[in-house]
Parts: structure tokens; C-alpha cells; sequence
């Protein structure tokens, strides 16, 4: 991916406004801290989609040059291109050969609103989106979680049984939205972390269910159970199914009988 070296494809706006106290690139310089590659890669991308939501540089516009960039967020130019890659992916910027990055048409209002892309979508559509989604994730999660990463898990899951014995359906709705988040913030992906972001209003709104319905928390409890204990032991297959099966089951408990491709996936049968 070719960048641009130098200043020259910096519109003026823009370098006036990286430099100086209170500047965005000071503000991503403090808010470093000693984490991995991938997450490094995530809070980049965030931040620079933050800085185009706000205009930072506008339609046509080029980002300043990779070395000048790198320097700014204190980031190594490697990552800044994997940053660049999801942000192309994303369909916010384009990388021009022998020219640089453009920014393309993607007002801040539009750009805004993939951060809540599903909110015209019905359960059903996000329930389809899930079943293709999350069995996946859970799958890769298993190959290389820690027994760390399996006791934050466990945790939450203890906090959703706590819920269900003091029959607290708040705490039992926000218990499985936690659930959730933690098992997906496992993923290193950060393009399967912005669209499960976009997807997370419509999952507490599904979550709402939970309210008035302590069955319905019990079933999911030991469904999510089932793909702790299969991601605990590492059992990728099993995990993915398990994961298919609990949203096949929320669909039920919605009313809603999905339409899949293969109904054997659901199993769970080794």
C-alpha cells in the first residue's frame, strides 16, 4: 500500500489542526498505553473514524503521509496500515498508489450511523447475522483463549446465575449482555469487532425479554454454559455448535423460527 511521504498532501486545516496541546494526536499520544498489536491496530481505527466523523478531513481530502501519521499517534507504520486497511474496508477511505490515502464521500452524519447500522432491522435480521457470525468467532476464540480468559468468561456467567437465584431480571439481562461482550472482546479481528459493535443495540433490545421472563435467563444460562465448557476445552467444533444452537433457541424464544441454510448446523453431535 503506497503512501505519500511529506507534507505537501496535507490540506492546511489539517496540519493546523494535528499539532499543538488539546490537538487529536496529542490527545491519542496520552491515551497510549503498553497493549498488543491487534488492540493498538482497534483504538486506531476508532480514533481516526472519530476524527472523520468530526471533519476532520473532509470528502477528497488526503491523510497526511505514513511516516508523518505513524509519528503522530506514536504507532509504528505497520500498524497504521493494517489501520488503514480496516478503514478501506470499511468504505471510508480509498489507498491511492503513488499518491496516498483519499478520504471518500462519507459525511459525518452517514459515517455515524454504521455505528448503529442494525437500527432498522428487525430481530430476525440480527438474529440471521448472529447465527452467521458468532458461531464463527466462538470457534477462534477457542483455539487460543487462556485459562484466564476462560475465568473472566465464568464470571460473567456466575453473575447471570446470581441474577436468576435472586430472580432480578435487570441484573440478569445486563449479566448476558456482559456475557456476550466479554466473549466477542476475545476476538483479535477488528472488522468482526466493528460490525458485533453495530449489532450491540439490537442485542440489549432483544435482551429485554429477559425482563420478564426468568425461564427464559435459566435456558440461556445453560446454553451459554455449554460454550464456556467447549471453549474451555479448546473443542472449536463443539463451541461453534453450541453457539448455534443458543441462537437458534433465542430465535424460538422470540417466535422466531429461523430460516438457515442447513438445519444440521444447529447440532451439537460430534
Amino acid at each position: 500500500m503506497g503512501y505519500a511521504q511529506g507534507r505537501a498532501l496535507v490540506p492546511t486545516r489539517a496540519r493546523d489542526n494535528l499539532a499543538g496541546p488539546g490537538s487529536w494526536p496529542d490527545r491519542f499520544n496520552r491515551e497510549q498505553t503498553v497493549i498488543t498489536s491487534s488492540t493498538v491496530v482497534n483504538s486506531v481505527v476508532e480514533k481516526l473514524r472519530a476524527a472523520l466523523d468530526r471533519g476532520q478531513w473532509r470528502s477528497g481530502e488526503m491523510l497526511p503521509g505514513q511516516r508523518e501519521l505513524a509519528e503522530q499517534l506514536g504507532i509504528s507504520r505497520p500498524s497504521l496500515r493494517e489501520a488503514v486497511t480496516v478503514l478501506e474496508t470499511l468504505g471510508l477511505v480509498r489507498s491511492m498508489p503513488g499518491k496516498g490515502v483519499v478520504v471518500l464521500d462519507a459525511a459525518p452524519s452517514e459515517t455515524a450511523a454504521t455505528h448503529s447500522g442494525v437500527a432498522d432491522a428487525s430481530l430476525e435480521d440480527v438474529l440471521q447475522l448472529r447465527y452467521t457470525l458468532e458461531p464463527f468467532i466462538v470457534g477462534l476464540v477457542a483455539q487460543s483463549i487462556s485459562s484466564t480468559e476462560v475465568g473472566q468468561l465464568r464470571l460473567t456467567l456466575m453473575d447471570m446465575r446470581e441474577a436468576l437465584e435472586s430472580n432480578d431480571s435487570e441484573a440478569g439481562m445486563n449479566a448476558y449482555i456482559a456475557f456476550h461482550e466479554a466473549l466477542f472482546a476475545l476476538t483479535s479481528n477488528p472488522i468482526f469487532q466493528n460490525v458485533v459493535q453495530q449489532t450491540s443495540n439490537a442485542l440489549k433490545q432483544s435482551a429485554e425479554v429477559l425482563r420478564n421472563s426468568p425461564q427464559h435467563l435459566a435456558e440461556r444460562l445453560q446454553e451459554n454454559e455449554a460454550v464456556v465448557r467447549a471453549i474451555r476445552d479448546k473443542n472449536s467444533a463443539l463451541a461453534s455448535a453450541q453457539m448455534r444452537r443458543h441462537i437458534l433457541q433465542e430465535g424460538l424464544r422470540m417466535g422466531i423460527e429461523l430460516t438457515i441454510p442447513d438445519d444440521h448446523l444447529g447440532s451439537t453431535e460430534q
